[in-house]
């Protein structure tokens, strides 16, 4: 019997996102760390933050826990208690990814519509601190998960893989702790970055309005640049905002769905249609580790410059070194062709003496 289609789809998507996701936020964090894209400090940080846990959560959750399981379903990697590790990792980068993002865009929401208390809240000592405080709470909210799970079979007594507890579902302390983990992310960061988006992209219409009001009509068929870049910020906020809620909205209505009806998560029975929307959700999630980070900073028209020049140095340097090797090639040749000539004239030297 096959495997299920689900699984199918699964075993072509990961290795792929891998290919792709985890260069790109490579490439992401070095380029910001060079620190030559126009962007604030601030900024810069915020930027770097998200993807290297955007660049965690891919290696935690599609390298470690979904190729893994598809390739390689009896490595070392699948012993209940690192199965178990690894989950919990992968949860605590999944939620650094999402509160940054929101702290981020509560970061810009300060900085476009507060700007008096601007310098005091978005200095680099505050984005520190704030990055700290996310890291931590994050790792804090998640540890419990390491003790969520049990052994899915005991082969030679020793336990493989990993089964959610049935006591999950029915102790009181547990059922506590899946309501706050389903508050918490993703439901408030939902609700928190879609009313920071709407309240800042409200000022810039406003602004936008009281500037063009004060401009007046002589210069109304010029382009302002002031509003360009606001509408630029709208755009980025917009593609932002519905990035996030559709690459998340299935994992939102999963969570919810396990408070009300008699579902598991991680359950193995793959013909099941909460199973199949539960794995489709984790694979938008998965996606939207490549996504965020480059929404905000591929629409920066520097660092498409500093992406490019990232890539031509490395085809600059692959294309010098298959010269180098061909005119090697070549200059070997060239001896060995000598080196005959050389012999058939000593031999024929020798056949006249």
């Amino acid at each position: 019997m096959g495997k299920p289609v689900i699984i199918q789809i699964e075993n072509i998507y990961y290795p792929i996102l891998a290919v792709v996701g985890v260069p790109a936020n490579l490439i992401t964090i070095f380029i910001l760390y060079r620190g030559k894209c126009g962007l604030s400090k601030c900024f810069t940080r915020y930027l770097v933050a998200m993807a290297a846990a955007d660049l965690m959560f891919l290696i935690f959750d599609v390298i470690l826990f979904e190729i893994k399981d598809a390739y390689f379903p009896y490595s070392f990697l699948n012993f209940t208690p690192i199965c178990s590790l690894i989950i919990t990792l992968l949860f605590i980068f999944s939620d650094c990814s999402v509160w940054l993002t929101v702290a981020f865009t509560f970061d810009r929401f300060v900085a476009i519509c507060y700007q008096t208390l601007q310098t005091k809240y978005c200095s680099e000592k505050t984005v520190t601190l704030v990055i700290a405080v996310v890291c931590f709470f994050s790792i804090l909210e998640n540890v419990p998960l390491y003790f969520v799970f049990e052994p899915r079979e005991i082969i030679d007594n020793v336990p493989w893989s990993c089964s959610v507890k049935s006591s999950f579902y029915t102790l009181p302390m547990w059922v506590a702790f899946l309501w706050l983990e389903t508050i918490l992310s993703p439901i408030v960061p939902f609700v928190l970055i879609v009313l920071l988006n709407a309240l800042t992209i409200r000022h810039i219409v406003l602004a936008n309005r009281v500037r063009s009001g004060l401009r007046g009509n002589k210069v109304q068929n010029h382009t302002d640049p002031e509003v360009e870049n606001r509408r630029k910020s709208i755009n980025l906020r917009l593609a932002i905002s519905g990035s996030f809620i559709l690459l998340w909205m299935v994992n939102v209505i999963v969570f919810i769905c396990v408070q009300f009806v008699d579902a598991q998560f991680l359950d193995a029975n793959y013909t099941d249609s909460f199973t199949i929307a539960e794995q489709s959700g984790y694979m938008l999630s998965c996606l939207s580790a490549c996504t965020n980070t480059f929404i905000y900073a591929v629409s920066q028209n520097k660092f498409r410059e500093e992406l490019k020049i990232v890539i031509k140095h490395p085809l600059a340097l692959i294309t010098n070194l298959i010269k180098s090797l061909n005119g090697f090639t070549e200059l070997k040749c060239n001896c060995n062709t000598r080196k005959q000539t050389y012999v058939a004239q000593l031999t024929s030297t020798n056949r006249n003496l």
